[in-house]
């Protein structure tokens, strides 16, 4: 039993026979005769009781009727949404935790505000495994820190980031002519952040101590409050820590200060939902 089928059935049904049922369809009358046919072999049932060149519906055609309504009106409201350019259904996006705690909540605000019929499910990591996350199809898109592969994405640019070190307030100086601290504070490996604040110390031809690893960005600045160690992190983090007046910040090298965030979505595969978030990063209100 296909669409095909049910749309010749109704048709035939609403026609009141095979003759008029083709003329409407555009279709030879043995066509359509066929098509009933298999429609029956199918379901092995009858579906029409035949009075002349009139056709009626059996009791099993009518049972099949209100069914065939509903398989069709159904599949014309899926053929609309797919066409729709309108962003619906469920949004799965992915965000670096200093993006998702940070940069997000006012722009999901506004894309939730002008679009409620779209269900949001955010997602956190490092920039591989959200990557990894769009390649295998479990997220529809993600904000990630450059550098990303161009090969498997298509790409869009969204915040640009000023980094800088943080450490307790009465650390002392951290630039070239100084020891680097002993200790780092960072998230797991893959953190692109993590890696910038090791590239640091290589520049200083030097290795920290030991790296401490941290879950979240807030626990990260609590213990570098309580002189655990230092980290490297987007400024725009400390808006949200209540205790930011007790860190000093020092400064990256120009070449090293900025980091570019960017949206990524599998190469080929954009669509209403990923569009619909890309234009509003672009907005003043929303973007840097």
């Amino acid at each position: 039993m296909d669409l095909a089928e049910l749309r010749i059935f109704k048709a035939v049904v609403e026609e009141g026979g095979i003759t008029r049922a083709a003329e409407r369809l555009h279709r030879v009358q043995s066509n359509v005769t066929t098509r009933i046919k298999q429609l029956e072999d199918d379901l092995g049932v009858q579906l029409f009781l035949r009075e002349g060149k009139r056709l009626h519906l059996s009791p099993a055609g009518r049972t099949l009727l209100p069914y065939a309504e509903r398989l069709l009106d159904l599949a014309e409201d899926a053929r609309a949404s797919v066409l729709d350019a309108a962003p619906r259904g469920v949004f799965r996006l992915g965000a670096m935790e200093s993006t998702a705690a940070v940069r997000l909540p006012g722009p999901l605000a506004d894309y939730h505000g002008r679009y409620p019929e779209v269900t949001i499910e955010l997602r956190t990591g490092n920039p591989g495994q959200l990557a990894a996350l769009i390649l295998a199809g479990d997220l529809d898109a993600a904000l990630v820190a450059e550098p990303i592969a161009d090969g498997p994405f298509d790409k869009a640019a969204a915040f640009t980031e000023e980094l800088v070190i943080v450490a307790p307030k009465d650390h002392g100086k951290i630039d070239g002519r100084h020891a680097p601290p002993k200790t780092a504070l960072a998230f797991e490996p893959g953190c692109p952040h993590r890696k910038r604040l090791e590239d640091w110390y290589a520049a200083h031809d030097a290795l920290p101590e030991r790296i401490i690893e941290m879950s979240s960005y807030h626990t990260m600045l609590s213990c570098a409050v309580a002189g655990m160690g230092v980290s490297l992190l987007p400024k725009s983090v400390l808006a949200t820590f209540p205790d930011a007046d007790k860190l000093n910040l020092h400064p990256l090298p120009k070449d090293r200060r900025t980091a570019e965030t960017v949206l990524i979505w599998r190469k080929g595969a954009d669509s209403p939902l990923v569009a619909a978030l890309r234009a509003l990063l672009t907005e003043p209100a929303t973007g840097t």
